[in-house]
Order: structure tokens, then sequence, then C-alpha cells
């Protein structure tokens, strides 16, 4: 509740000031030209509003720890966490500087990305401790599934995936940002409740084995609270974008949760919204490589309904609707497998 908290308070009270900066700056967002019509009047809004969420995540899970009294202690796994979602900012980062610098709505191409992406991969398996997750795919639990040092590209897929996933989402005023706070909260949900049924690393009956769960929710409520006070100002007409610096720290979270929590492939499920996204565009790039006609009027599938003549406002509640169905679904199937294990509740 503490990191949550601080985080949203901070972030809520320190994004205007941030807005003026960037504004001062001439730090504004640059729109595609093939995009919607309607989206043409957000050019100039401020961009990069993602530090802001990162220094609200970190000074609320930093002061989280200095006054806690339930046994939250600092853990490998932990700052591990946040290592990733900083370096997946930064990664953003350099991507909207390249935007706001050179004056276009294109910053680091697919290839550089892409390799950003492996490399923090690649450190983050390296960092990884001996877990049980550090062989396995898992989806609520260890499945048995060992992967050696395939794990790696394991883990660039989840990493690289999520955040690309959140990355596609931000097209639409607070669409991303709303739906990766939701899914923030269900891995608050998730990491505490490892924390309270846990046995050490055992696969007990009832148990989920899951390192530094308590310090993991720590992080989760952070990002959770951070982005709940950043969408404040990003909800719909946005006041500012939190740009690739926010969402691609945002899936990186999502990532680097899943796979210290063992929810590998839970994650498809709680973002399921990303999904749908993400696999919009792979088919329009198949469709039309393939037999030359786009399946959508437009990808990410968000600006199809928009093309469609759906209010942009429209969209993106109805999409925050299907990634909250996605996340109830995803925590229920959580719970499922904890009572068919034999987990008392």
């Amino acid at each position: 509740m503490l990191a949550a908290s601080v985080s949203f308070l901070l972030v809520l009270t320190g994004t205007p000031v941030a807005i003026r900066v960037l504004r001062r700056k001439k730090y504004g967002q640059y729109i595609r030209e093939d995009g919607p019509q309607a989206h043409f009047v957000k050019r100039g809004t401020p961009t990069m509003g993602g530090l802001v969420i990162l220094a609200g995540a970190a000074v609320g899970y930093l002061i989280s720890h200095l006054g806690a009294t339930g046994g939250a202690r600092f853990s490998a796994s932990g700052l591990l966490a946040m290592g990733t979602i900083f370096a997946m900012g930064l990664l953003g980062f350099v991507d909207d500087y390249l935007k706001v610098s050179k004056r276009r709505s294109l910053g680091l191409n697919k290839t550089a990305k892409i390799l950003g992406q492996l490399v923090i991969a690649v450190a983050f398996a390296f960092t990884l401790g001996p877990t049980q997750a550090r062989q396995e795919i898992s989806f609520i639990r260890p499945l048995g599934v060992a992967l050696g040092v395939l794990f790696v590209l394991w883990i660039f897929l989840i990493i690289a995936s999520a955040s690309n996933g959140v990355n596609l989402a931000d097209g639409l005023d607070g669409l991303a940002c709303g739906s990766g706070a939701m899914v923030m909260g269900a891995y608050v949900i998730i990491t505490f409740w490892q924390f309270r049924h846990a046995c050490g690393t055992a696969q007990a009956l009832g148990c989920y084995p899951a390192r530094h769960s308590l310090d993991l929710a720590v992080v989760s409520a952070s990002m959770l609270g951070a982005s709940a006070g950043f969408l404040w100002w990003n909800a719909a007409p946005a006041k500012i974008f939190m740009g690739d610096t926010g969402s691609l720290a945002l899936g990186g979270a999502m990532g680097a949760l899943a796979i210290l929590t063992n929810t590998q492939l839970l994650l498809i499920v709680l973002g399921g919204l990303y999904v749908v996204e993400l696999s919009s565009v792979v088919l329009q790039v198949v469709s039309y490589r393939i037999f030359g006609r786009r399946l959508f009027l437009m990808a990410p599938i968000h600006h199809h309904f928009e093309l469609l003549g759906w209010p942009e406002f429209t969209v993106i509640v109805r999409f925050w609707i299907i990634g909250a169905l996605a996340i109830a679904f995803g925590l229920g199937l959580f719970y499922g497998e904890f009572i068919t294990a034999g987990g008392t509740g």
C-alpha cells in the first residue's frame, strides 16, 4: 500500500511539472502521416512521460522498503525486476529522443529495437538466480518442460512480446497506460498470494514456489501506482504521452514479473489485450505479403475501429473492458489451479 500510494501521489503531482518542462523543450509527439486524420490535432503533445512513471515507481519502491514493517526486504528478484524495467525504459527513451530530435514519428528502426531487447533479455537470463524458472516453461507453477540454454531465447520472447504488445497498444489516449495499470494490479494480487501461500521453493500441494514474492509485490504495486497517477493526465484528451519510454518499461515489467513468478504462459491470458494488438499487426503483414490484401483498415486493430467511425473514447473504453475481462479470467485460472492443487484459499 505504501509503494502504490507514494508512486501514485508523486506521479500525479509531478506530471504537470513534466508537461511544462517538456513543452518548454519542445519535446512533442510527431504523428505518423498514414494514421487516422483525427490524430493530427495531437501533434506537439508532450511525450516521454514514461520518465515520470519510472521516477515515481523507483521512489515508491525505495520508500516502501525504508518504512516496511511486514518483512519486505530488498531482494535479488525485486532488484532484477526493477533493473529490467529501467533498462527497457532506457531503450524506449533512446527511441523517443530520436523522434523529437529528428522531428519525425519514427525513432529506432525495428532491428535496433529488437537487438536492444535481446541484450536486455540476455542480461536478465544471466542475472537470474537458480530458481525453478531458470530452466522451465511455466504456467502457474513449473510444467517440467526444461529448456536449458534455450531458456535465454524464451526470456527474450516473453520480454520482447510483452513490451512490443504494450507499445502497439499505446496508440490511443490512456489505452496502454490504463490497461497496463490493470495488469500490474493483477500481479499485486498474484505476488502477494504467492507470498501468503508459498512453501519455499517446494512444489508441495497448495504452494506457489516463487522466490522473493513479497518484494515482487512491492514492484508490482509501485508500477500500479505510477501508472494510475500518470493515467490521470494521459486519459483522453491526453495532456502528455508516455512514449516508448513508458510503454517498453511497462511491458518489460510484465515480462519480468511473469518469469520471476512462474506465470509465463499465464501472462498470455492476463495480457490478452496485447495479444490481440500484436496479433493484428502480424496478421496484417502476413496477409498483405502473401495475398496482397489487408485484413484490417489499419493495424494495430484499435485504428481499424477508429477508421470504421468509432469515437476514440469508445474504442478505448471497450478495449479496457476486453483487457479487464482477460485479467479476470487469468486470475480465475490462477485461483482455480491453486484449489485443484490442494490449496485451502
